[in-house]
């Protein structure tokens, strides 16, 4: 089996990222965004999805936290399509139903190669820790898009803002984890078409 890891670098005048991604990891991570709260939802999403993720980011958080994590949703997803490859193998659809305390969410993501992003939920608060909760909607938008993705996510059931953002991320990574698989009966792409 090749290696499945990526890197991607991109900088602008707001940014500088660097995303490296091993989808067969372990759910080793090394990351460092200036914001928190979100390193702590990304290693969430490393370890539970058990993906190797390195993620550095130098932003302009003297503006506030928008830039530097919509920037690494493009990239992170930029660098889960290049690992990919071709996705020939990969069972293609996840889901998952999370639990987390008095929360509930569902993820259900289609590595189609057509982006498209349905978000339902609500928090109760403008900010969790350092990170805006507005960005949780904006952070797997860009993924979703730069991924090429179909993505759904829905918070059920909550009320409290840091379980429903942390049960997001890790239905996420486990929803992905599911859709990466490889299985030995798809020898091509899991398509009518012929291409993801």
């Amino acid at each position: 089996m090749a290696d499945r890891i990526a890197t991607v670098e991109r900088q602008t005048a707001e940014t500088k990222i660097s995303v490296t991604i091993d989808l067969d990891g372990s759910g080793k991570y090394d990351i460092d965004t200036g914001v928190g709260f979100f390193d702590h939802m990304l290693e969430g999403f490393a370890r539970h999805g058990l993906f190797d993720l390195t993620v550095k980011v130098e932003g302009d958080l003297r503006v506030d936290d928008h830039h530097t994590i919509e920037d690494t949703g493009i990239v992170l997803g930029n660098a889960i399509a290049k690992a990919l490859g071709n996705k020939a193998g990969i069972r293609r659809y996840g889901s998952v139903i999370l639990p987390m305390d008095e929360t509930l969410v569902l993820t259900a993501i289609d590595l189609s190669g057509r982006p498209y992003f349905v978000f339902t939920g609500d928090f109760e608060s403008d900010r969790c820790g350092d990170m805006s909760t507005q960005m949780v909607h904006e952070f797997f938008y860009a993924i979703s898009y730069s991924a090429g993705c179909n993505l759904h996510m829905k918070i059920l059931d909550g009320m409290n803002d840091h379980h429903k953002i942390e049960a997001l991320f890790k239905a996420f990574a486990k929803a992905l984890d599911v859709a990466v698989t490889l299985d030995p009966r798809i020898t091509d792409v899991l398509s009518t078409k012929g291409s993801l």
